[in-house]
Parts: structure tokens; sequence; C-alpha cells
């Protein structure tokens, strides 16, 4: 049995994760942390706390969907307690992200700006395609979420061509086309975001050659798959040695 401590359980990525663990028997929520106590207890069968440090038992892992400026006082909790952590945040300063790096000497932490096992899969797939593709293809990404969603691009779309860039130099990024005249450059990796309606979220990032096109795409139609996703990463974090991990170690297991 994995025993979690859920942060961020009042929202929408821990209901949906309340959910899937309830209809498990290998794993279970001990305990919830939400600023808004009421609404947390109102979406579990657990106790919630509003502080980590008000949880006095001992779990095996935490996952966290609270909010990027939670994570400072998660991860002395997880140092201090030597409880693995998972972080499901996006939207890190530098300063947090140094704090996982400083305290990944102590403990194991994971961290991915997308839990989807699918997306983390593309973002493979985009780099071997990159990789053995070379320059010679424009690379376009689209992304497509719902007209609630405050950031753009997509964390996961630059994740996508974070990868990318990895294989190709000089990469530049282009977000916006309308306010200059010119022919696409070879080295230029661009971005366009859509939002609308209730769309989950959906990524598509094509190779346009000479006269042939590839495209790699990826669709989540609910937010269980990042659910789903960030309990798998947990389960996978249970005993392993103080380091940092994300989704391309527990794809290439």
């Amino acid at each position: 049995m994995t025993n979690i401590i859920l942060c961020g359980c009042g929202g929408r990525m821990g209901v949906a994760v309340s959910a899937l663990v309830a209809e498990r028997n290998d794993v279970k929520i001990i305990a919830g942390v939400d600023i808004n106590i009421s609404a947390g207890a109102q979406a579990s069968g657990f106790p919630v706390y509003q502080s980590i440090g008000e949880f006095t038992q001992k779990a095996d892992v935490i996952i966290d969907f609270s909010h990027h400026s939670s994570l400072p006082s998660l991860l002395e909790y997880s140092v201090k307690t030597n409880t693995p952590i998972v972080v499901c945040t996006t939207g890190h300063t530098q300063d947090e992200i140094l704090l996982m790096q400083k305290a990944s000497s102590n403990v194991a932490v994971f961290s991915s700006g997308n839990m989807s096992i699918g997306i983390n899969l593309l973002i493979e797939l985009c780099k071997k395609a990159s990789d053995t593709l070379g320059i010679a293809f424009d690379v376009e990404i689209i992304e497509k979420h719902h007209n609630k969603k405050l950031d753009a691009p997509s964390g996961t779309a630059l994740m996508i061509a974070n990868s990318i860039k990895d294989t190709r130099e000089n990469t530049e990024y282009v977000y916006d086309r309308h306010s200059e005249r010119r022919q696409r450059n070879s080295n230029e990796i661009g971005i366009h975001s859509v939002r609308g309606g209730t769309i989950v979220g959906e990524h598509e990032v094509i190779f346009a050659g000479n006269n042939e096109i590839i495209s790699l795409s990826h669709t989540a139609t609910s937010r269980e798959i990042f659910a789903s996703g960030a309990v798998r990463a947990a389960e996978f974090l249970c005993g392993k040695a103080a380091g940092m991990y994300d989704m391309s170690d527990l794809i290439n297991l």
C-alpha cells in the first residue's frame, strides 16, 4: 500500500486524483492539504489540513497539485521527514527551481510540467523525429486549451519545444508572426496558442519538409490522465534514492 499526502486536494486536479485513488486498493490518500480547508474536506474522505506541517503521521509520498508558491514549505517538510515528493505544479520561479534541486540532494523529487504519460511519450517521439529529420524540416507547435486557462503558451508546449531545441543548434522560439513580414528562418520553432470552450488539452507538432509533412499529436479528453500519471509517478518514486526525476525516467524503465 502506498500512502499519499495530497496537496491541493480541493482543486480540480486534487478531486480527480482522489476519485482515481478511491477506485484502487493499492494506494491510499491518508491526508490532504488545501488552503481552503472546507473545499478540501468536501472533496475528500480523509483529514484535510491547511498546512502540511500540521500532519504528524508518516506518509510514503507527497503529490502536489496546489500552487507553485506552496513549494518551499512542501520541500522543507519533504526533506525534514524524508518523504519523496511528486511536483505537478507549473510556473515555478528560478528560486523555486533551485530549491527543488537543493532538496533533491536529500530526498527523491519528481517534477514534470505535464503528468500525462501520453504527452511525455509524445515528447520523446518529437526528440527522435527532430534528431532524425534535422534542420531541413521546419517545426511548428500548436496547442489548444479551454477558455479559462491563464498562461500562453502552455507549459507543455514549452516542454515539447525545449526537448526539440536540445537536438538543434541556435534555436529561436517565435510566438507571433503578424508583426513582421519576412520569410521563416530554418532555426525557428513556431509556437501557437488557441483558447476556447472546454478543451482539456490538445498538442500538435508539425515537421514540414520539402514535399512531405510529419505530424505528431496528443489529445487529452479528461483530467484523469494527469491524475493517473501523478499516481504512477508517486508509486515509481517510493524507495528511490535522493535525486531529481522526471517522466523520462518513468517512461524509459
